[in-house]
């Protein structure tokens, strides 16, 4: 087998140009293809950079050119040779190398290479389990490289922004107390106290709080979190987030120092403007407007409230729902009068997946109104819903009446649909938005208790403090999301930086002052020693990265990805570990043992 002894690379396969002509080189890569071309020998060369060929004549070293004539796919090799331009009737316009050339007069053999299970180039089709289970090959392949570059260069500009601006990076535990409230945790097993446990993060929330204690004023950190919960196409068991806190800020101040920090990222590493100042809405503007905390404001076909408009109908339907606190709320999608009724009894079914019971229309056709409910309503009833809907001839409203929760997530996905089919979002385009004071708590039907919508940290609006104990359901928090293109990216809140405050939130929540100084006695502690006001957010860096790098899965932009099973397919984790293990651990499992095959 050959080695590199005596050979160095000089170059980057991908960085050769028509400046390098006449240049000997050494390029070191894997081979991406191999064509024999009667006499002559070509060989597409890869390593990170980029593609180059290499061309291998008898005429100039027959042994280089026999060793060419058994290279595969994916062989490992180097080459030694001179750089030439190509003719102008064989320039390769879609490769960055593709003016140029290797005349190889040395080829190394450094190691061969089985057939892949997949074509190791961009836009493969393969099913995702296979990639997954070979990643190794998979990370190979041009577009996976430049996502996780791309995510190397965001992660390098978040820490030169904050570097500029007088935050410090601290690492922050990763086993640490269990407190849970929300997702489960990940536990791990302590060898030398037995019978406890520690948990992985969920995030660094209480330990960047206590930093803020501690005076170190502006902290940040890039950091691994752990929830065990179930998992979609934006979610891991394990993933990566940029977590930031600031003393003495008010919301305005993180805000605005967050959209620099997203602007200057996008153009940086994709030199790509970012609008400033983005837009604002507050929670209920978004729910009412668009059906959704996290809108998608690349296109119009806002939501309205057709409730006024229609009461005092003949139709029973709209007016029971109205009678029980419930409200109709409506979507223009213009000029789609004409959609055929077998896809109208589709929208059916489809706003009933979020729990509507039903959806009305009126198509405002040239030859009158087309709709099933249009005959209960009287002329001024009618006039009022065109209106209200801004209907021309050619429009199509589409109607959902029922709670208001349902009516607003209904509306909201059906209007995300409309938008699709109708091809009125557009890939390219970046809306960014910030969502404002989210109500602090939301009220859990199985537990029959006020939970934190947020987290338990949160800090409510200081007009809205007094009704902690009589009225927990109006209180709006200083809460706020950076949504992009209907995606939420980041979170955070001012937070409660008060003793008194804080035991009043927990006792809000159901926790007695007993559990809560069991869970968070530390940090209530630390309150009573000179806390700073401060406030924070957090950044899903692997949905951050997705949506950069346009993909629709959190797993394309992370090197070792789990699946939604929470398994890794390469590895085989997780996987069983023997007795002795858990006995030396005071482990004892349940799990039924697998029988021996027969």
């Amino acid at each position: 087998m050959d080695t590199l002894a005596g050979m160095k690379r000089t170059h980057a396969c991908g960085g050769l140009r028509a400046e390098h002509a006449g240049t000997e080189v050494v390029l070191c890569g894997w081979v991406s293809r191999q064509r024999d071309h009667g006499g002559l020998i070509f060989v597409d060369l890869r390593d990170r950079s980029g593609i180059v060929q290499v061309v291998f004549s008898p005429e100039i070293n027959g042994a280089a050119f026999e060793k060419a004539d058994g290279v595969r796919t994916e062989y490992v090799v180097a080459v030694r040779g001179k750089v030439r331009l190509r003719s102008e009737d064989t320039v390769n316009p879609l490769m960055e190398t593709g003016t140029v050339e290797v005349c190889g007069e040395e080829l190394r053999i450094l190691n061969p290479a089985k057939t892949p299970p997949f074509y190791i180039q961009d836009n493969v089709e393969v099913d995702e389990t296979v990639r997954l289970k070979y990643r190794y090959l998979d990370l190979r392949r041009p577009e996976m490289q430049h996502n996780l570059i791309l995510r190397h260069r965001v992660a390098k500009a978040m820490r030169d922004f904050f570097d500029r601006r007088d935050f410090i990076e601290v690492e922050t535990p990763m086993l640490g107390k269990s407190t849970p409230e929300g997702a489960r945790d990940y536990l791990v097993p302590s060898r030398v106290n037995p019978g406890k446990f520690y948990a992985l993060p969920q995030s660094p929330q209480i330990f960047k709080q206590i930093l803020m204690v501690a005076g170190y004023e502006r902290y940040f950190q890039i950091a691994r979190c752990f929830r065990d919960e179930d998992l979609r196409a934006d979610r891991q068991p394990e993933f990566t987030q940029l977590d930031v806190e600031m003393s003495f800020v008010e919301r305005d101040d993180i805000l605005s120092i967050m959209e620099t920090m997203i602007a200057e990222i996008f153009k940086t590493a994709l030199d790509v403007e970012v609008p400033l100042p983005m837009q604002r809405l507050s929670y209920d503007e978004a729910m009412d407007k668009y059906g959704s905390d996290k809108p998608d404001l690349r296109f119009g076909m806002e939501i309205f409230d057709l409730s006024d408009a229609m009461r005092g109908s003949d139709f029973k339907v709209f007016e029971a729902v109205l009678a029980a606190g419930g409200c109709i709320k409506g979507i223009n999608v213009k000029g789609n009068a004409g959609i055929p009724r077998r896809e109208l009894d589709g929208l059916v079914n489809y706003v009933g997946q979020y729990g509507a019971k039903g959806l009305a229309w009126i198509g405002y056709t040239a030859e009158g109104l087309k709709s099933q409910i249009s005959k209960f309503f009287n002329d001024e009833q009618l006039e009022r819903i065109r209106q209200t809907a801004q209907a021309e001839e050619g429009d199509l409203v589409l109607i959902v009446a029922d709670k208001p929760n349902v009516a607003a997530n209904a509306m909201g996905q059906l209007r995300l649909e409309m938008g699709r089919r109708m091809n009125l979002i557009d890939p390219d385009k970046l809306s960014f938005a910030w969502v404002l004071d989210f109500p602090m708590f939301e009220y859990d039907e199985e537990e029959k208790r006020f939970v934190a919508m947020h987290h338990p940290f949160t800090s409510p609006r200081d007009e809205d403090i007094q009704y902690l104990e009589s009225d927990p359901g109006r209180i709006k928090a200083k809460a706020y999301d950076m949504v992009l293109n209907g995606t939420e990216i980041g979170g955070g809140s001012i937070r409660i930086f008060q003793r008194d405050v804080q035991e009043r939130v927990f006792q809000a929540i159901g926790h007695s002052q007993e559990e809560a100084r069991d869970k968070f006695g530390f940090l209530l502690g630390a309150f009573e020693y000179g806390t700073p006001p401060h406030g924070g957010i957090a950044f899903g860096l692997d949905r951050l990265i997705m949506l950069m790098a346009k993909r629709s899965s959190i797993r394309d932009v992370i090197a070792f990805p789990k699946t939604q099973s929470a398994t890794d397919l390469m590895t085989q984790a997780p996987s069983e570990v023997t007795l002795r293990q858990l006995k030396e651990l005071s482990i004892r499992t349940e799990v039924a043992a697998k029988k021996a095959p027969k």
